[in-house]
């Protein structure tokens, strides 16, 4: 009973996890997906645990296995022990909640339990469960490619591609339930090598097949074909890169380890290159250096997106100064490059445990090359390295990479001795007819293609959740197919013979469950008011996000809460100030530095929650008019400088403190120095990002101000010839000299 219960939950997971998302919370898709998977896990680890108690029941396990996936967990432990932010490498960075020690002791348990509770022909009835689902992803996809999104329209309510800001665009990139073109293509490769399978074993016998099993190959071949033209839309190059290989690799699978199905290859390959050509042949790949060779393709719409260029409008999300007026969108694989470099001069620099699980987004700023302001993504925070492999590197050095890397040459190797013994020898060819007979010795060639898309699909990007589930999985299917379990005992439940320790210990489960289901609820509820908070703080409503951010602080503790806090309450206070309310904005003041001081102390090297650091004194400065505040506000800017080195916020920031500081100093010498300073900061923000063109207008104006007539000419004039010809501001600026 239990392990019927526990496979229909994994279908329940497989089906539901790529649809799942969320408009009410901070994060509409991994977030909701990761809640998911912690709730199943929780699930299936109670059940699992409570029919080992009552029946004790045996762990299957396979050595091989545990020798990677277990040193690669304890890699993860360690690094998490010695984070720059423990916390975050937990749950995992907030925004992006995959990839924390949390999740990966999710899928962990996963692993072993499907191994515990899985026999072939559940494996079968899991894929197909899949690639409906993924089947469902497409048709969900496919009407925003035309303009009229599903998710739109179950969020807002209009059937449109309206509700998505610059950065989604369904039109020109399909991405679905999953979040971003590359996450669904990603998933969809997986399944195109899994429809694959299907279609192939269903085309066994074609010709004096039944009706019925025609019209299966049938649908298998039309679903391979919606799996690949899915792809296409995304315009995923990883993804596109990634099947190519297996494509090309599936024939040497084929007739070196297949020989005695070789005779059946040509006729069985033609529906393989039919379902990826047809599709590449008519609606293109989106790459230029490819597409330019297929002439066949008549559709138009391609051309006209292939062509177009979106428009940049990088935003910053901590205003230390406006943004650079960038209009060069640069090349995505440029900017990898450049997050590469910075990854590995990090995993250099930390070299055995790297900086901590997921802790990327902040680390990467000790590193982060210069050249990465000249890009037209300078301002983008980077929570991942865009690369799997540099990103655990980075994170978990040297220590992480080699356990990563040696848990997948296990299921390589893993796989590369079943499949040898079994497919090639077929050393159980007459103990296990079934076997062959229903084509299970090749879902395995198929099954590592697929494991084999998400390891390069990874090499441009990072994992998410619905890919994850494939890559801890597929592992544990190689074991279920290739080694079949003994039949199922049946277990009587007797409860006169259960004694008081596995009594106890199944109440003790119970408990932990609870509290565990109880914990995954409250982080949930914790960030829909996150986000609501979130909403009434852009509207100007801090008191209202206060409230909210406060209520999720109460249910789920997050550092980034209290860093929103912290500056939704020092935004309360100057507007208690400013009607007067003295004792409020004091007692406001006071609440927004605790918070503020906690949130550093728990993540120290946080360059964000020290920004929130300086903007808070400064509205302390505008509050009190007390230049202390001035004082505390430049060391925190300072700290940022030591943190983020290559930042020209910071130093633009730094100049603004001076001159403020220049402006309350009453000694001539003072103001001379101060002065000097701040000319040298901007010059510094200038030296950093030479094309922005807001540190330039700055240092404008502060030659304008400290009397230098001529120096502010010439700069404002520069502006003009080099950056910007029209600025309305800049001519302005000249016509008052």
């Amino acid at each position: 009973m239990y392990s019927k219960i526990i496979r229909v939950l994994y279908y329940v997971l497989f089906f539901t996890a790529p649809l799942v998302m969320n408009s009410s919370t901070s994060e509409l898709f991994e977030f909701n997906k990761m809640l998911l998977i912690y709730g199943m896990t929780i699930f299936i680890a109670s059940l699992w645990a409570i029919e080992i108690i009552i029946y004790k029941k045996h762990f299957i396990n396979n050595k091989w296995l545990s020798i990677g996936v277990l040193a690669f967990l304890s890699s993860q432990i360690i690094s998490t022990i010695f984070s720059i932010d423990v916390h975050t490498s937990i749950f995992g960075y907030y925004g992006r909640f995959n990839g924390g020690l949390l999740s990966i002791i999710s899928y962990v348990i996963l692993l072993y339990a499907f191994i515990n509770h899985f026999d072939r022909s559940s494996v079968i009835r899991l894929l197909k469960i899949s690639c409906f689902a993924s089947f469902v992803v497409i048709l969900w996809g496919l009407p925003g490619r035309f303009g009229h999104d599903m998710s739109c329209y179950v969020f807002s309510g209009q059937f449109t591609n309206s509700c998505w800001t610059d950065q989604f665009r369904p039109a020109e990139r399909m991405f679905s339930t999953l979040g971003q073109p590359n996450w669904l293509g990603a998933y969809l490769a997986i399944h195109f090598f899994i429809g694959l399978y299907f279609l192939l074993n269903s085309a066994y016998g074609f010709v004096n097949a039944s009706l019925k099993q025609r019209s299966v190959a049938l649908a298998w071949f039309i679903y391979t074909m919606f799996v690949s033209t899915g792809i296409i839309y995304t315009k995923s190059r990883s993804a596109l890169v990634a099947v190519f290989v297996g494509i090309t690799v599936l024939p040497i699978f084929w007739l070196i380890l297949l020989k005695k199905e070789s005779k059946n290859f040509v006729k069985l390959y033609i529906p393989v290159l039919l379902v990826l050509i047809i599709p590449v042949l008519y609606y293109k790949t989106g790459i230029v250096a490819i597409d330019k060779y297929l002439s066949l393709s008549t559709y138009a719409p391609q051309k006209q997106q292939t062509d177009a260029k979106p428009k940049a409008a990088p935003v910053s999300p901590n205003p230390a100064g406006d943004v650079a007026f960038n209009t060069d969108i640069t090349d995505s694989l440029v900017i990898r490059k450049i997050v590469w470099q910075g990854a590995t001069e990090l995993g250099n620099r930390y070299p055995l445990f790297g900086t901590g699980v997921e802790t990327f987004a902040y680390a990467y700023y000790f590193v982060r090359p210069q050249i990465h302001n000249l890009t037209s993504e300078w301002d983008y925070l980077y929570n991942k390295a865009h690369n799997e492999y540099l990103n655990y590197f980075a994170t978990t050095g040297y220590v992480g990479i080699i356990t990563y890397i040696l848990m997948i040459l296990t299921v390589f190797f893993l796989a590369g001795k079943l499949i040898y013994e079994d497919i090639m020898n077929k050393k159980h060819a007459e103990k296990d007819k079934e076997y062959y007979s229903n084509y299970y010795h090749l879902l395995p060639v198929f099954l590592i293609l697929a494991y084999g898309t998400i390891l390069l699909t990874n090499f441009l990007g990072f994992s998410i959740t619905a890919v994850n589930l494939y890559f801890y999985l597929i592992p544990a299917m190689f074991i279920v197919l290739l080694h079949k379990p003994a039949a199922e005992t049946v277990l009587v439940y007797r409860h006169s013979k259960q004694t008081y320790p596995q009594r106890a210990l199944f109440v003790s489960v119970l408990l932990t469950a609870g509290y565990a289901t109880l914990f995954v609820i409250n982080y949930l509820y914790a960030d829909i008011k996150y986000a609501a908070a979130d909403r009434y703080a852009k509207s100007g409503d801090y008191q209202s996000a206060s409230t909210l951010v406060q209520e999720s602080l109460d249910m789920h503790y997050e550092h980034v809460y209290e860093d929103k806090l912290s500056y939704y309450l020092a935004n309360l206070a100057y507007a208690a100030a400013y009607q007067k309310e003295k004792e409020t904005a004091k007692k406001l003041m006071s609440l927004s530095d605790y918070y503020n001081k906690h949130s550093l102390k728990v993540s120290p090297k946080n360059m964000l929650y020290w920004k929130t650091f300086v903007k808070n004194d400064y509205l302390f400065y505008q509050i009190t008019l007390d230049p202390k505040y001035l004082d505390i506000g430049l060391q925190g800017l300072m700290t940022v400088a030591e943190i983020a080195p290559t930042d020209s916020k910071i130093p633009y920031s730094i100049a603004l403190f001076y001159s403020l500081m220049e402006d309350e100093a009453k000694d001539a010498a003072k103001k001379t120095e101060l002065q000097s300073k701040s000319i040298a900061a901007i010059d510094n923000a200038i030296k950093l990002k030479p094309d922005y063109r807001d540190s330039y207008y700055l240092k404008g104006q502060l030659q304008k101000k400290y009397g230098d007539t001529k120096g502010a000419r010439e700069t404002f004039e520069y502006i003009l010839k080099s950056l910007n010809a029209e600025d309305g501001e800049v001519k302005k600026e000249l016509e008052a000299l």
